[in-house]
């Protein structure tokens, strides 16, 4: 079973988002079975973040002095899923997602989900730096997301 613990330091994200816990958890249960993980207990945390804070992230952890949409830190290069294991933390920035400014909820919701689906899988050490790694990444999030599309609206 897979699950997230989500933390939010922006107040923006709740006038989009009511219920950001049962929000998250719900993506994550219409993922593709084999992002299911039956019988292991699969967790991560999710900061709901804003430009000036994961600029600050960004610019300590990765010294890239400018703001960006979503950033993941995996908690392990490799993963070795056990009966229960911690992939590590994903920051997704408001303001990125509420490009244009005041876009639709329904919009917002949708362009979350795609950028909560990516970071994801760079938690789980996918890339996009080669061409080769992004067509992988890409074909990958693109599956994910039409399972959570398929089921979510």
């Amino acid at each position: 079973m897979i699950s997230v613990e989500v933390l939010s330091e922006d107040k923006n994200w709740s006038s989009k988002i009511k219920k950001k816990n049962f929000f998250f958890n719900s993506v994550c249960k219409l993922f593709p079975k084999k992002y299911q993980f039956k019988n292991k207990k699969v967790f991560f945390t999710l900061l709901l973040s804003n430009n000036q804070n994961i600029k600050k992230l960004n610019k300590k952890f990765r010294n890239k002095n400018k703001s960006t949409d979503v950033l993941s830190f995996p908690f392990q290069k490799k993963i070795r899923f056990q009966k229960k294991s911690y992939l590590g933390d994903i920051i997704i920035s408001y303001n990125f997602m509420n490009k244009p400014k005041n876009i639709k909820t329904n919009l917002f919701k949708d362009k979350v989900i795609k950028t909560f689906i990516h970071g994801f899988l760079h938690l789980l050490n996918f890339d996009h730096i080669k061409l080769k790694d992004y067509n992988v990444m890409f074909k990958e999030e693109r599956k994910i997301y039409q399972s959570v599309i398929k089921k979510f609206n």
